[in-house]
């Protein structure tokens, strides 16, 4: 990577740390606060908005310092989607938007970058079968995935720095991956990615606990967004290898996401339903501190980042077994701190019954 290019990295993470506290301030008066109860963990009032200290810092850093490395299509087409997404954030920030019509944004963004950015998915090749063409399904199957990615990233969004850090290192396994092991035709993709975590390690001293801001629906939205966006350059012609690879660097986000979608649809509640049942409650419930919570969760994206650097480096049938060996280990650790429910351990109850049945036996003997 050129001397400049990481020299304009430092620049962007230093623009986005001195923006921020006027960031701040631009909150309070505005009115994107997040006031105190019973479903927030923040004791005094708290302004939002911290994303956009992290737009403006990556706008910057890829429209001056890094714009030559940009091709223009894609970097304003791109930019089209962001501004989009920032504005519904904002106002949602300020006014607190329905479900629906954050939905609304979303899908204006992903209709955005679909048509001008050219950022699609195309067609998916499984092993042993071939290549599917999506055809005119295209379009619904690129739309669900990326605001399928930009409200997992608003839903574990509940602590100080847990949606920023875990989106760091999402962020980084994405850009190394997409570098070295996914072949991407151009390294502008890898050299944005590292832009947007420059600008985000600029925010995370402010928001890491005890935080003095908060990213809020602004900065959860928009980097849901630019993670769901950057992914699909690599799923362009998506192969088993291409498809699951974000979806293991997006572990802790998709799996909080899939199992409260479970856990509501088990309890007869509405999707959007809120709750305090997320990944990050349950932890905090079997005794973690505020801190610690975080600090775990991001070894736990840690985790999900490494295994995903293994599967470039697998066979199709190791790529199978080390996939079926995650969803069981996932399952197991789901089910032991309860995150759908603590009456509802069907693999470890099985786990249980098969080891009485053992014992009992060995015991006979």
């Amino acid at each position: 990577m050129k001397f400049e290019i990481i020299v304009s990295l430092f620049a962007t993470m230093i623009i986005s740390a001195v923006l921020t506290p006027f960031v701040r301030r631009f909150a309070f008066q505005i009115g994107a606060v997040d006031k105190p109860n019973q479903r927030r963990v923040n004791k005094v009032p708290m302004p939002t908005l911290g994303g956009l200290a992290i737009f403006i810092a990556f706008t910057f850093s890829t429209m001056f310092l890094l714009r030559d490395q940009m091709p223009t299509q894609q970097l304003w087409g791109l930019f089209g989607g962001e501004c989009i997404i920032v504005a519904g954030g904002m106002i949602d920030d300020v006014f607190e938007l329905k479900p629906r019509q954050k939905v609304m944004f979303q899908l204006l963004a992903a209709i955005e970058v679909y048509f001008v950015a050219g950022i699609r998915m195309r067609y998916l090749t499984l092993p042993f079968v071939g290549a599917w063409h999506f055809g005119w399904l295209s379009l619904p199957i690129t739309l669900l995935w990326i605001v399928a990615i930009v409200n997992a990233i608003n839903l574990i969004d509940g602590l100080d720095g847990l949606a920023t850090g875990v989106s760091i290192i999402a962020l980084t396994t994405t850009g190394i991956t997409g570098l070295f092991f996914l072949n991407v035709a151009n390294t502008w993709v890898a050299i944005m990615i590292f832009a947007l975590v420059a600008a985000m390690v600029g925010f995370l001293p402010y928001n890491f606990f005890p935080a003095r801001i908060y990213l809020g629906d602004t900065g959860a939205q928009f980097i849901g967004f630019m993670i769901a966006c950057f992914s699909l350059y690599g799923l362009k012609n998506v192969t088993f290898i291409s498809v699951i690879i974000p979806v293991i660097i997006l572990g802790v986000p998709i799996t909080d996401t899939v199992y409260a979608m479970i856990r509501r649809i088990l309890n007869r509640q509405p999707i959007s339903h809120a709750d305090k049942h997320h990944l990050h409650h349950r932890l905090m419930q079997l005794g973690l501190t505020h801190r610690q919570t975080v600090l775990v969760i991001y070894g736990i994206a840690l985790i999900f980042s490494f295994i995903s650097l293994l599967y470039p480096l697998s066979t199709i049938w190791g790529s199978v077994l080390l996939t079926i060996a995650i969803l069981i280990g996932l399952e197991l650790f789901v089910e032991a701190i309860g995150l759908v429910g603590s009456d509802r351990q069907p693999l470890l109850h099985w786990i249980n019954r098969v080891v009485k049945k053992l014992t009992s036996k060995n015991s006979e003997r």
